[in-house]
């Protein structure tokens, strides 16, 4: 008899059967969840992508803020322009490229088609400029100052120019009210990156393909409130790009206007000065070098002293802002970045580190004052300071004999200084320090004072400058002694005999090294915006405050205001007594010190100036001029560059600064109809219900025509040189010696 079923089935074919039926089951049960993940759970968001697959956008750009001044004058704002495009995506798809439209377009703009070629093109890092370093898949700007006749030709044969455009655009503008191109505070514009569009995706500001980003100065620390938003249209479309309908529409929102501290017409007088001195000085003889001084860059800050707003910052060399409009061409770039163009994109006013030279005796005043020193001490001021084998000099060999510490700081007494930070480092143990931290009262000071650190003022790229205290040189010891070591040696070159030195003991406090700190030499490096955050305490009374630059954010309609408060970085390490003390010192450098050749005749009585000269000495090259000045309303401070002394290279330049805003004419009367800012701005520019805002007219500055100058030299003797030209002497006005510093 057979086994079989009557089914004809085996066993085996049986489990066959039902193997095959779990895997179909499985199969649809799988299939089926998947359905549902796809229809049911995640439904909306496919078919959200679905639509999104035929849907177009149409940006439109907002219009960025304005940047103004305290009184409302655009120091940055927009005009309309004829801005002619390309579409690297159209042109790549063309069998050569676009490499024909281009040349055509080329004809029509006046420009050769290689240019045209290269402003398309994208940057990476063997690209030099002109190059788009925006997206690729917007459109190229190629011109912004197309005519309407050739914007014209161009739309009217657009079937000789597929992929090319030609449309009025709102363009950045920096019109350089009174000639103040205020740049390097300003900053400028380029497009944004891919990279940059990623990260900011999940921020509260993401970007555009269109987008034009602030790359320096306030238009990049506010670009996110100039910036806006841009408008976006969605249109439906068919599968052949056919609109279907609309599917969104965002209007664009305007970006807010920053209303700064800036006052153009202070900006404009403190830019010329400044030009003006370097110019000057580039006319006399610098003994040392036995060639004219070179003063190749400079700064000056003018800060109002009770609240720490900048009302006028230059930098030089400058430059013209508009060149980034549109597009940088390669000789424009070349001009700003190569090596030989003393590089006018840094903002020397906080980018420019310098040994302060005497300005910094007010750190060191202070530093003694907490030792234990009385202000009214008897302190040797003899011609020289002897150390070993090594002799400090004072000043032109100058001896006054014991005198104050005011009067050490009103007649720059070098030897004062030195003994005093001589006699510390002793007591901190000399080389070998004591065990136990020493007092280090000189290098607390200047960190209690704010150096060392950014002062936090709203622009960017900010340097800290440097406070070469012990862990500052144990660091920068751990970090060169391999160099020094291999390139030292004891009886070769001077440079070779201080790497010996490094090597062996350059991670030691040295006395030679205290005794230059004492006087702003050395290894300290500060920046003209930290020494107007110094000065200014001085002047209202010891708050160091954050520099401010941004005073307001008022949005496009006007409706909404946002004022910028002044911040304030903390309080100076001195006694009011002391305060005092410095205050009486400060206005002797005006009336009786190293500063009071230049501001003879000054008005004293009714606004009294302090101020405190300095010339740094710098390894290799010439004196570093150094003026800090303040009266009750405003600080400023200049630097020049191998431009020689402190008062000499400066002190004309900032005393016409002050002439400036307080209306004092060359005789010492005031003349209030006359002063550009008697004192600081209060109140914001006017606002119109329309969000406008009305502005004055600024005029260009020049000096004053005279018949000649009564102001002395330092040799006694009188210039006799028209105003507007600087004066030509191929004498030096100081004698120099290289152990010591010229004021």
């Amino acid at each position: 008899m057979s086994n079989i079923p009557e089914t004809g089935r085996t066993p085996r074919v049986q489990i066959r059967l039902i193997i095959i039926q779990v895997l179909v089951f499985s199969l649809l049960l799988t299939l089926g969840g998947r359905l549902w993940y796809l229809q049911i759970r995640n439904g909306q968001e496919y078919t959200d992508e679905a639509k999104n697959n035929h849907v177009q956008q149409v940006v439109q750009p907002a219009v960025r803020g304005a940047i103004l001044d305290a009184r409302g004058v655009p120091l940055a704002d927009n005009e309309t322009r004829l801005v002619v495009s390309a579409s690297r995506t159209d042109l790549t798809k063309m069998p050569d490229r676009g490499k024909a439209v281009l040349t055509r377009l080329a004809g029509v703009l006046g420009m050769k088609p290689q240019d045209v070629m290269d402003k398309i093109r994208l940057c990476d890092a063997k690209t030099p400029k002109p190059c788009w370093n925006g997206s690729p898949y917007q459109p190229i700007p190629v011109t912004d100052k197309a005519t309407t006749q050739q914007a014209l030709q161009i739309r009217e044969r657009s079937e000789d120019f597929p992929g090319i455009s030609a449309d009025p655009t709102a363009v950045r503008r920096y019109p350089s009210p009174g000639k103040a191109n205020t740049s390097q505070v300003l900053g400028y514009l380029s497009p944004v990156t891919d990279d940059e569009i990623v990260k900011a995706k999940s921020t509260d500001s993401p970007y555009l393909r269109s987008d034009m980003v602030g790359r320096s100065g306030l238009e990049r620390t506010y670009d996110k409130q100039l910036r806006g938003k841009a408008g976006v249209t969605r249109y439906e479309v068919d599968n052949l790009g056919r609109v279907i309908g609309q599917a969104q529409s965002d209007k664009a929102e305007p970006g807010a206007n920053i209303v700064t501290s800036i006052d153009a017409r202070v900006q404009a007088v403190a830019e010329y000065e400044l030009d003006y001195a370097m110019k000057a000085a580039r006319t006399q003889f610098d003994k040392i070098t036995n060639e004219n001084y070179k003063a190749d860059s400079g700064a000056v800050v003018v800060m109002e002293a009770k609240t720490g707003r900048i009302v006028a910052m230059a930098s030089a060399p400058t430059y013209d802002p508009n060149v980034w409009v549109g597009g940088i061409s390669g000789k424009d770039y070349q001009a700003l970045t190569g090596k030989d163009s003393d590089y006018p994109l840094l903002n020397r006013a906080i980018q420019g580190q310098a040994a302060p030279g005497s300005t910094f005796k007010v750190v060191s005043t202070a530093a003694a004052v907490e030792a234990g020193y009385k202000w009214d001490g008897g302190y040797p001021c003899t011609s020289s300071y002897s150390v070993g084998g090594q002799v400090f000099k004072n000043f032109e060999g100058e001896n006054f004999g014991p005198i104050s510490l005011g009067r050490a700081l009103e007649v720059s007494c070098d030897t004062v200084f030195y003994g005093l930070a001589d006699n510390e480092w002793k007591k901190d143990g000399g080389i070998n320090p004591k065990k136990g931290e020493p007092q280090d009262y000189f290098y607390k000071a200047a960190h209690q004072f704010g150096l060392g650190k950014p002062t936090g003022v709203d622009l960017p790229n900010e340097v800290t400058g440097r406070v070469p205290d012990r862990q500052w040189k144990e660091n920068y010891w751990t970090a060169n002694k391999d160099g020094w070591c291999k390139s030292g040696k004891k009886d070769g070159s001077y440079v070779e005999k201080i790497a010996y030195e490094n090597c062996l003991e350059g991670n030691k406090m040295r006395e030679g090294d205290s005794i230059n700190y004492s006087i702003g030499q050395g290894d300290t490096l500060v920046t003209p915006v930290q020494e107007a955050m110094i000065y200014g305490a001085l002047a209202n009374g010891g708050t160091m405050h954050a520099p401010t630059i941004g005073k307001a954010i008022v949005s496009a309609d006007g409706k909404t205001v946002r004022e910028i408060k002044p911040k304030v970085n903390g309080k100076l390490p001195i006694t009011q007594d002391t305060l005092a003390g410095m205050n009486k010192a400060l206005a002797g450098v005006v009336t009786a010190g190293t500063a009071a050749w230049k501001f003879q005749g000054w008005p004293q009585d009714k606004i009294e100036l302090h101020a405190k000269t300095g010339t740094a000495e710098v390894y290799g090259k010439q004196t570093t001029s150094w003026l800090a000045t303040y009266s009750k309303d405003y600080t400023v401070v200049m630097t020049i560059a191998q431009a020689g002394t402190g008062s000499g290279a400066s002190g004309e330049a900032v005393r016409k600064i002050y002439e400036a805003m307080y209306g004092i004419d060359d005789a010492g009367h005031q003349d209030l109809k006359k002063a550009l800012l008697p004192q600081p701005e209060q109140s914001l520019p006017k606002i119109q219900p329309d969000g406008s805002i009305d502005a004055p007219t600024v005029t260009a500055y020049e000096r004053p025509v005279a018949k000649a100058s009564d102001q002395p030299t330092p040799d006694g003797q009188p210039q006799q040189t028209p105003a507007g030209q600087p004066q030509q002497n191929t004498t030096a006005t100081n004698t120099d010696n290289r152990n010591g510093r010229r004021d």
